[in-house]
């Protein structure tokens, strides 16, 4: 995939071409990389072989919708983020909309401004997300490194200048091996490629959240995690503390629930009130 990494690529679908031609020429003015595309499912097709920063959709078209369309990115490529923009704007639709993960939703016809502006805060998030990913890339090297340390001596030196302590970053070893590694926390086994860990034989599948969350806490294992670091480093946006809590709330006790439905011990993630979450010390 030829990418060029300095430009932000924009994918503007909607079955209208007057309005493809109008929004992309909008956003080439600026400088992005903008690709076209006239319907959800050329979208689709279009996004199995490039990535893109952001797709600004349309909501009203034949076949795939930009709420369907919205739903199948957030399935394959969480990390795009998502502009909606229609002519026919409801409450319903806008708060469906933003509940299934869209970043913004534009009343048409837009002006160019709002459309830049919008475009330029979704680029700067789809960026914080890729620094987040590769933040939670070297936390999955940390964990196999410190379940792997208690088996067996290490036979390579580590270099800690990544995260500035004593925590350990693993040489030689690519992302992709090790997200094919089974690693194991406390009672847990955890398979990085699947989002999904094991008590026993009993297998939860966790949301990519709740098994980021899961790994940053293991990294950061011994102190208590705040909820506004949880959301800035799982999530990838910033948001006040109080915000934060009620953000971070429902994928920890999702993470519990999982883990009471197979008889493990829910509490393997302590709440510490007013402060945040840490891993339990005794799994």
């Amino acid at each position: 995939m030829d990418v060029n990494n300095d430009v932000a690529h924009i994918l503007v679908v909607d079955d209208e071409g007057a309005i493809r031609y109008s929004v992309s020429k909008t956003l080439q003015r600026i400088g992005y990389n903008v690709q076209e595309a006239a319907s959800g499912e050329e979208a689709l097709e279009m996004m199995k072989k490039q990535e893109f920063d952001v797709v600004l959709t349309d909501i009203r078209m034949p076949g795939l919708t930009g709420v369907e369309l919205l739903k199948r990115i957030k399935e394959t490529a969480p990390d795009s983020i998502v502009i909606l923009m229609t002519g026919y704007a409801s409450l319903g639709t806008a708060v469906e909309s933003l509940r299934l993960g869209a970043h913004d939703y534009l009343i048409k016809p837009s002006s160019s401004q709002d459309i830049r502006q919008s475009v330029a805060k979704g680029v700067e998030r789809a960026q914080n997300l890729k620094k987040r990913r590769a933040l939670l890339d070297n936390i999955r090297n940390n964990v196999y490194e410190l379940t792997r340390a208690d088996a067996e001596p290490p036979a390579v030196a580590y270099d800690s200048s990544s995260y500035g302590g004593d925590q350990s970053r693993g040489e030689g070893m690519t992302i992709s091996e090790i997200s094919e590694t089974n690693m194991t926390l406390g009672p847990l086994t955890i398979y990085p490629g699947r989002y999904q860990i094991s008590v026993g034989d009993e297998p939860i599948d966790l949301t990519p959240t709740e098994f980021d969350l899961l790994l940053y806490l293991a990294a950061h294992r011994g102190r208590v995690v705040s909820c506004h670091e949880l959301v800035r480093e799982v999530r990838g946006y910033t948001v006040d503390e109080a915000e934060a809590r009620e953000v971070i709330r429902p994928h920890v006790s999702n993470l519990r629930r999982k883990l009471k439905q197979t008889g493990e011990d829910a509490d393997l993630i302590v709440n510490v009130r007013g402060i945040g979450y840490r891993l339990s010390e005794t799994n």
